[in-house]
């Protein structure tokens, strides 16, 4: 038996075969999981319907979460298909390039609104369009951050700002959700090569630094932080929720 026999899981991110959102798919599919994936727009779609055809995937649906019509439209096809969702997963982040270089000063406010919008918010949207689904499932929705929402890192930046707000988003929404016996978490990843982490400046020196740092003198890789997913969306986690739950082969507790 698999740990998510019989679970309904969505996952939201999934970019090209790097993207944490795809690891955490694999396992799940491993794991027993009927999956669906959503991609953002034509170009994403070229490279999610090959690897959703390598998992088996049947349900791949088009979602832009800065559009509400969109994330009603998934949410809709879902209970058509499924009757209900058990999994949800927020892999989701965006800022200009701009917003990612230099001083944080330099942020401008369209820049902040956009990677709010797209990092943040989507993640309120899309719980709110699972709820119905979810309810009396026992679900559990997961998102990712990064150490930058409580510590300052070169170049982060706003996104650094939108991953703070992003955590405290979890801890309300598993308030919210809680009496419905929806779980709400999220995993702090060490840094990874992926699309995302490529328009951070001066990424390759800060993975270097944190591989040198770490307890364990490494860092993590994608499998890592699935793993963990795994684990929160599994009934092995059944009374864990509002938590941000560290793979970073314990950057985060090292003071100097």
């Amino acid at each position: 038996m698999g740990l998510l026999d019989g679970k309904k899981a969505v996952i939201f991110g999934v970019a090209n075969e790097k993207s944490i959102a795809l690891a955490i798919a694999e396992a799940f599919r491993k794991e027993g999981a009927e999956l669906a994936l959503t991609y953002a727009n034509e170009m994403v779609e070229k490279r999610v319907r090959p690897l959703a055809e390598s998992l088996d995937v049947k349900l791949v649906l088009p979602c832009d979460v800065t559009r509400d019509l969109d994330i009603k439209a998934v949410f809709s096809t879902l209970g058509e298909e499924w009757g209900g969702v058990d999994i949800l997963v927020h892999s989701v982040a965006f800022a200009n390039k701009e917003e990612l270089r230099g001083s944080f000063l330099n942020t401008t406010r369209e820049g902040f609104a956009l990677a709010m919008n797209v990092s943040v918010y989507s993640l309120i949207a899309l719980a709110k369009e699972a709820a119905p689904l979810m309810q009396g499932r026992g679900g559990s929705i997961v998102t990712m951050t990064y150490y930058g929402s409580q510590k300052v890192f070169p170049s982060y930046n706003a996104m650094g700002v939108a991953k703070a707000a992003l955590e405290a988003t979890v801890r309300y929404l598993a308030e919210a959700m809680g009496p419905d016996g929806v779980r709400v978490n999220a995993i702090s990843a060490g840094p990874l090569r992926t699309l995302a982490a490529a328009g951070v400046g001066g990424f390759n020196h800060i993975a270097s630094h944190v591989a040198e740092k770490t307890p364990l003198r490494t860092n993590i890789d994608q499998d890592d932080v699935a793993d963990t997913a795994l684990y929160l969306c599994s009934d092995m986690s059944k009374k864990v929720t509002g938590g941000v739950h560290f793979v970073d082969s314990g950057f985060n507790i090292i003071g100097m």
